[in-house]
């Protein structure tokens, strides 16, 4: 952790005992506070350093429940300590300006005086103190600096925390027993920072810790009084992630960011932003939600946003700021900026124009498609002073201009127009999804074609069901409970998804969507019921022969199992030869399982093939059978009557 020369120092608690002596405990209430040592017998008439305002209102930072220590000795004195030197500690609250001294008596025993704080605040040797427990729960953190850097350079500095986490906090003691203590030895850098880690187990969140902090340098010993938390009151959570700004649809600026996952509970935000533009803005504001909304946002301004987190319902601490993040405004502000949308909609586009540090009046602004056609006024609203409005209805797909794959929306001012512009991009949806049951009835497949919105690059399609208990509905609607259907791009350019197993009787809702980073869009939903869809086996045991008494080009066959529904048949016939000249015919009695039918020749050879579908008309015709040949051989001539 890097060092900052002044770093506050930080403890969440919601009630402290500060114990001297192990026998004193010096009950304080939850505010903020700050710890001073200094040796005994020090002179405190001496005058404040330049740049220290004896107005103690000065000393105080935010108004929070925390705790602030800091462990001063006197560089002055430094040289003359000894390790036996004990140290008379001040702790000082923003609510007093006096603090209380411990100190040791004759007796061994400690006793309490009070002292005026601004002595204690001028010091040459300063500790500051942060401690918290990081937002996975699961380790706590007391982080040491010197507040200036060169008092110790000379010395080897090494800090140790003492502390003990009782099982359950109804057995903490007031004052624990001293051998009771575990030590943690803190890792120090070059820098004399110093991190001291202590692993909390879940079930002791709620425990009351007790600890103290030694602090050695230069072969002197600066000892803390002791001190008790509850670990779930300090959580401190991570900076905020994913930090985000954009102009909305409505022309304000969004600023959004991630919300931890690791921490247990909701939290509040912090967002602290400034504005520069024609004039300075500055604001803080606290939100519960992930993001905020700036209004009043003008052409050719820049923002800085930073973001930090903190228990909404309950103590805790605030997360370090996150990294800053700079948004700067063009000189002529679209909203949306961008907008995806289906063939046949109504689209709007607002804009805000500044020329040459002026903004132009929304009565004198004009707009352009593509800078080759304008658009006529009779589509523009005037939406104040300074923001104009353009409407374009009943839009028709986007045609591709070279390398453009969108139509160059223009706001103008009435003599020339800016070099950006807004993109809109209109895209077809209407696809046809169509499925097909085999004859097994066994599974479905469907089939689609994504030729219509091949000119939307950076897209991707995702074909998406909803399947109902019984039949279809009478309106196809998208549904909010919908799931994914893997589907499978083939050679024939077509897109391929398979249902299996499947409901016969269920209406299977379906739709394509089409995600792009500018949002998503359907293609109208299709209903179907796989009972329906069905492509039947094509008959079987297809014969072909001549009758020899009658003289006629007999066809019969085997109708398939499935379905079970009354089928209807289509039976082609011809003379055999490379390309055959078909003669069809219709058979629509279920019941049939043969046909005869007049040639002319019938010492020639013919070829027939048989199909069938459902008699109701639903579904599809199954493949022809495999042909079927008749046999020449002699047959006596019908008589003539």
């Amino acid at each position: 952790m890097t060092c900052q020369k002044f770093c506050m120092a930080l403890l969440q608690w919601e009630f402290i005992y500060v114990i001297s002596a192990f026998n004193l405990a010096y009950p304080s209430t939850p505010w903020r506070f700050k710890l001073f040592c200094m040796p005994p017998n020090t002179t405190y008439d001496f005058l404040l350093p330049a740049g220290i305002s004896k107005n103690t209102s000065n000393l105080n930072g935010y108004y929070e429940p925390l705790l602030e220590a800091k462990f001063n000795s006197s560089g002055t004195y430094y040289s003359n300590l000894t390790s036996k030197t004990t140290f008379h500690c001040c702790i000082w609250s923003e609510e007093n300006e006096n603090c209380s001294v411990q100190a040791d008596n004759i007796e061994g025993k400690a006793f309490v005086s009070p002292v005026n704080s601004l002595v204690f605040q001028q010091i040459g040797a300063n500790w500051n103190i942060q401690c918290w427990m990081k937002e996975d729960l699961e380790l706590f953190i007391c982080y040491i600096e010197p507040l200036f850097k060169n008092s110790f350079k000379n010395y080897d500095l090494k800090v140790h925390l003492l502390y003990v986490l009782p099982e359950v906090s109804e057995e903490s003691p007031l004052v624990p027993q001293k051998g009771s203590f575990r030590l943690v030895q803190c890792n120090c850098s070059a820098h004399k920072c110093c991190e001291c880690h202590v692993s909390v187990p879940a079930a002791k969140l709620n425990c009351t810790l007790s600890m103290y902090l030694k602090i050695t340098s230069g072969g002197v010993v600066f000892q803390s009084p002791l001190m008790s938390v509850q670990p779930i009151t300090i959580v401190k959570p991570d900076p905020p992630l994913g930090l985000h700004m954009e102009i909305t649809d409505s022309g304000d600026l969004k600023i959004s960011w991630s919300s931890s996952t690791s921490v247990p509970f909701q939290l509040q935000y912090e967002v602290k932003y400034s504005e520069n533009s024609t004039s300075m803005r500055e604001a803080d504001e606290i939100v519960s939600a992930t993001s905020l909304l700036i209004d009043s946002v003008l052409p050719g301004s820049s923002y800085e946003v930073q973001v930090r987190g903190k228990r909404l319902d309950g103590p805790g601490i605030w997360s370090d700021w996150s990294t800053p993040l700079t948004f700067t405004t063009q000189d002529v502000i679209y909203f949306p900026p961008k907008i995806l949308t289906s063939v046949g909609s109504n689209v709007s586009f607002h804009c805000i124009y500044k020329d040459e540090n002026k903004i132009v009046s929304s009565k004198n602004i004009v707009w352009w498609m593509n800078l080759a056609k304008k658009i006529p006024e009779s589509q523009y609203n005037i939406v104040g002073d300074r923001v104009s409005k353009v409407t374009l209805p009943s839009l028709n797909a986007t045609r591709l201009r070279g390398k453009f794959t969108y139509d160059a929306v223009y706001c103008c001012n009435e003599h020339e127009c800016h070099h950006r512009y807004a993109e809109l991009y209109v895209v077809d949806v209407n696809i046809n999804i169509l499925c097909e049951t085999d004859g097994y009835l066994t599974k479905m497949t469907c089939r689609w074609s994504p030729n219509a919105i091949q000119s939307l690059t950076g897209s991707t399609l995702q074909l998406r069901y909803h399947r109902s208990s019984l039949y279809c509905s009478d309106v196809p609607s998208i549904h909010t409970t919908s799931e994914p259907k893997d589907c499978h791009l083939q050679r024939d350019g077509f897109y391929e998804c398979i249902f299996q197993p499947i409901f016969l009787l269920s209406g299977y809702t379906m739709w394509i969507r089409i995600n792009h980073s500018l949002g998503s869009l359907d293609s109208p939903p299709t209903c179907v019921v796989p009972d329906s869809m069905v492509k039947p086996l094509p008959p079987s045991s297809v014969k072909a022969e001549i009758t020899a008494k009658i003289g006629l080009l007999k066809i019969s066959w085997k109708k398939p199992i499935f379905p079970e529904n009354n089928l209807q048949f289509q039976i082609r016939y011809g003379l055999n030869g490379k390309e055959i000249q078909w003669k069809m015919h219709e058979v629509y009695d279920a019941k049939s399982k043969s046909v005869s039918l007049p040639v002319p020749d019938l010492c020639a050879v013919y070829a027939a093939q048989v199909r069938c579908k459902r008699l109701d008309g639903l579904g599809y015709w199954s493949n022809w059978s495999t042909p079927a040949y008749t046999v020449v051989m002699d047959v006596k001539a019908p008589d003539e009557k």
